[in-house]
């Protein structure tokens, strides 16, 4: 088994077509349902632009649930927006994979959205597919 140093977070991640996004003013409800589908803890949330605005976690829903003081329901029907990061760590391409996945255990996250160098998002880098492709078991 040998140690992969020369891979890119572009060789790796996962396209937009599989990476779970959605807009701000989506139901927070819809943004959990994306999570489900696709069986990740995250949503990307872009403008119609495509650019990143920011990220929600199951983790953050978590934390959230555990100190606002409102009925399920009621925040169910927010607008993601409003319980997002909107400074999530990212990532771009060109990034070193071993890097992004020092950076990943540094933050104690398992996702990492993927930009360009205008701010548009290209894709999520899942902890997974990388760590197999660092220690050469996949691709």
């Amino acid at each position: 088994m040998s140690i992969q140093n020369n891979i890119t977070v572009g060789d790796v991640l996962l396209g937009l077509d599989e990476t779970p996004k959605t807009t701000g003013t989506t139901l927070l409800k819809e943004a959990l349902e994306k999570m489900d589908q696709a069986r990740l803890g995250i949503v990307c949330i872009t403008g119609i632009d495509g650019m990143l605005e920011g990220i929600i976690t199951d983790g953050d829903i978590r934390r959230m649930l555990n100190t606002v003081q409102k009925p399920i329901a009621a925040l169910m029907s927010d607008d993601v927006i409003n319980h997002s990061i909107t400074n999530p760590t990212i990532v771009t391409r060109e990034t070193k994979l071993i890097d992004a996945v020092i950076l990943m255990g540094e933050k104690q996250i398992w996702d990492l959205p993927v930009i360009d160098q205008k701010g548009i998002l290209v894709g999520l880098l899942h902890l997974h597919p990388a760590i197999k492709t660092i220690l050469g078991l996949s691709k």
